[in-house]
């Protein structure tokens, strides 16, 4: 179930809502068969419970009991606070046992709970989400790797100022009332971001001059709307210089000679790729044609599929 971006819901229907703090990492279902084992799938489907050998003695923490688990898996720096750029370096591994615990000796991971789909046998999809986090609550799920964190039930604006105070990413609104909706964007979930940011689709490059020589100097990126590929602009800033070599070398094999953009946008000199990155990106505000401007890249987003980037254009913006 997926959250739709939005702002806190009205001050009268407060008490009807509870929140959560929006985690910054990969969100994965756990599934416990009640025989000890652990299988870990991401948004995708793919199965990563190898990435994370530290989270595989949270298959036996519920001992014969099955139950599959929704929850966010976090990489915290050393002020404790979620780091994607940290979690990237743990992704990928699924099939890689020996750097994964490599890494995970130097980077653990730890995975945030927050709800239960199914539990001994029975489906929980059609309990409201207050008597699903009730039960999800009384497993008592603590660990060195995991836990689950309480949800604040009203004083929306209180939690959403307590996110801002503290630099996290933002909030996450669901109602107390909502049955859980599998694989949809639902209006009963609404997340806040502190920041202003979007996820972008990859659609091109341009060549880096001087000391970038050689080197992505911007990416060209947009999102869908309407049916299509929309160019919403070029982020050239943002990047570490590892983050640039790293991005400069993942279009190679999406090299074509068709702009995925419709329409075409002005960039003389660019390289086209096949649509198949997600970023995410920072911006100011968007113009009324629907340009990002100032935007500034913040992440690659290897955890989400074109498909699945949020953003989706308005049918009357035009670029």
């Amino acid at each position: 179930m997926l959250a739709t971006p939005g702002s806190l819901p009205p001050p009268a229907q407060d008490a009807r809502w509870a929140y959560e703090t929006k985690q910054d990492g990969q969100r994965a279902v756990a599934y416990l068969a009640g025989d000890g084992t652990l299988v870990l799938r991401a948004r995708s489907g793919e199965d990563i419970t190898g990435a994370y050998p530290e989270l595989r003695p949270l298959g036996a923490a519920l001992g014969a009991t099955p139950a599959v688990l929704d929850g966010e898996i976090l990489a915290l720096d050393e002020t404790g606070r979620a780091s994607f750029q940290l979690l990237q370096g743990r992704m990928g591994l699924a099939h890689a046992p020996g750097r994964a615990a490599r890494r995970a000796a130097q980077i653990p991971v730890h995975l945030i709970l927050f709800d239960v789909m199914h539990l001994g046998g029975q489906s929980l999809l059609a309990l409201p989400y207050l008597r699903r986090r009730e039960r999800l609550e009384a497993l008592g799920l603590q660990g060195p790797y995991w836990s689950t964190p309480r949800a604040l039930v009203g004083h929306g604006e209180r939690a959403l100022a307590a996110t801002r105070e503290h630099g996290l990413e933002g909030l996450v609104c669901k109602r107390l009332d909502s049955v859980y909706e599998p694989g949809v964007r639902s209006r009963a979930w609404i997340k806040i971001r502190n920041m202003r940011s979007e996820d972008v689709i990859v659609g091109g490059w341009l060549p880096g001059k001087g000391r970038l020589t050689g080197l992505p100097g911007a990416v060209l990126v947009g999102q869908r709307g309407g049916g299509r590929l929309r160019y919403v602009g070029s982020v050239g800033t943002g990047w570490s210089e590892a983050e640039r070599t790293q991005l400069a070398a993942l279009p190679a094999d999406l090299a074509t000679k068709a702009c995925p953009f419709d329409p075409v946008p002005a960039a003389p000199g660019a390289h086209w790729v096949l649509p198949r990155l997600v970023g995410e990106v920072r911006y100011s505000v968007r113009t009324r044609a629907g340009r990002l401007r100032q935007p500034s890249w913040l992440r690659l987003r290897p955890d989400l599929s074109p498909e699945e980037s949020a953003a989706d254009l308005p049918e009357d913006t035009t670029g």
